[in-house]
C-alpha cells in the first residue's frame, strides 16, 4: 500500500470509527500520525490520540450534546482555515464517520468557501460498528433489505423534531443516533404512525468499547427498559426485526468466547436484557 501522509496545508476530515481505538481506518491512522495539528472531537479513545506525532498540536474542539462550553462550530472552521493556511497538515479527527451526523459536510463547505485544500478519509459510521459489537445485523434478506438512518437528537415531539414519522413508521430498519433523551418520544412516535408495538428494538451504550451494554425489548417498552437500566450517551437505538437475529447469534458466540479458542478477548461484553 501506498504510503502517503498529510501534506502540508492540507485539511483532512477522519473518521475515527465508532469508538474503539483499532476500529479507525489504515489510511486515518496514517493521517493522524503524520498530521502537524489534530482537532479532535469529545469521546473519541485516548489511545487514539497517542497516536498523534511528537510535537503535533493537539486542540480539543468536541460537543457534548446539550452541553454549556462545547466549541462553537464556527469557531471549528476558522481554526481548521487558519492552521491550513499557516503551511500545517491539519487532521480533524471525528468519531464515527465524518458525513454521518458528524458535521462534516460542513467543515467541508467551509474549507472549500476559503479555498483550502481538504480531503475527506471515511469512517465506520457509530449504527454499523455499535450493531456489530452488538450482534445485530443491519440488514438480512429475510428481516430488513433496507437500513435507515435518523438524528435522534431533537425531541420527537417538539417543532424542531420536523422526521417524517409515518415513513419511518414503515421502513423495515431504523438506526436512531444520539437518542438517549428520546427514546420513550421515539418509540411513541413510531407507534402512533403504525410502527407495530412489539417491533423488537435495542439500544447499544458505548458500542464496540469495554462498557458497552446491549438493552433490548419491544418498541412500546424500550423507553422504560433503556431508563431502568440507565443509559447513557455515547448510544445508537436501533429498531426492526434485525434486532431479534441477535438471539440467534448469542449462545454460539458466547460459546466461542468461553471455549478460550478466539483472539479477542478483550472484546466488549454483550448484555442481553429482557424485558
Amino acid at each position: 500500500m501506498a504510503e502517503h501522509g498529510a501534506r502540508p496545508g492540507v485539511v483532512y476530515l477522519v473518521g475515527a470509527g465508532p469508538g474503539a481505538a483499532d476500529l479507525i481506518t489504515v489510511r486515518g491512522l496514517r493521517i493522524l500520525r503524520s498530521a502537524d495539528a489534530v482537532l479532535y472531537d469529545a469521546l473519541l479513545a485516548p489511545d487514539l490520540l497517542h497516536e498523534a506525532k511528537p510535537g503535533a498540536e493537539r486542540v480539543a474542539v468536541g460537543k457534548r450534546g446539550y452541553c454549556v462550553g462545547s466549541t462553537r462550530q464556527e469557531a471549528i472552521h476558522e481554526a481548521l482555515v487558519r492552521l491550513a493556511r499557516e503551511g500545517k497538515s491539519v487532521c480533524r479527527l471525528k468519531g464515527g464517520d465524518p458525513c454521518v451526523f458528524g458535521r462534516g459536510g460542513e467543515e467541508a463547505e467551509a474549507l472549500a468557501v476559503a479555498g483550502v485544500p481538504f480531503e475527506i478519509v471515511p469512517g465506520v459510521t457509530a449504527a454499523i460498528g455499535a450493531c456489530a459489537a452488538a450482534l445485530i445485523p443491519l440488514t438480512h434478506r429475510e428481516d430488513g433489505q433496507s437500513v435507515t438512518l435518523v438524528t435522534g437528537h431533537h425531541d420527537p415531539d417538539s417543532p424542531e423534531g420536523a422526521l417524517d414519522w409515518a415513513a419511518l413508521a414503515r421502513l423495515p430498519g431504523v438506526a436512531f443516533y444520539m437518542a438517549v433523551r428520546h427514546v420513550t418520544g421515539i418509540a411513541r412516535q413510531l407507534v402512533g404512525h403504525g410502527m407495530t408495538a412489539d417491533t423488537p428494538a435495542a439500544v447499544i451504550e458505548s458500542g464496540t468499547l469495554p462498557g458497552q451494554r446491549v438493552i433490548e425489548g419491544p418498541l412500546d417498552r424500550i423507553g422504560r427498559l433503556a431508563d431502568e437500566a440507565g443509559v447513557r450517551a455515547p448510544a445508537v437505538l436501533v429498531v426492526g426485526n434485525v434486532v431479534r437475529r441477535r438471539a440467534r447469534l448469542l449462545a454460539p458466540a458466547h460459546s466461542f468466547r468461553e471455549s478460550g479458542h478466539h483472539e479477542n478477548l478483550d472484546r466488549p461484553p454483550v448484555v442481553f436484557t429482557t424485558p
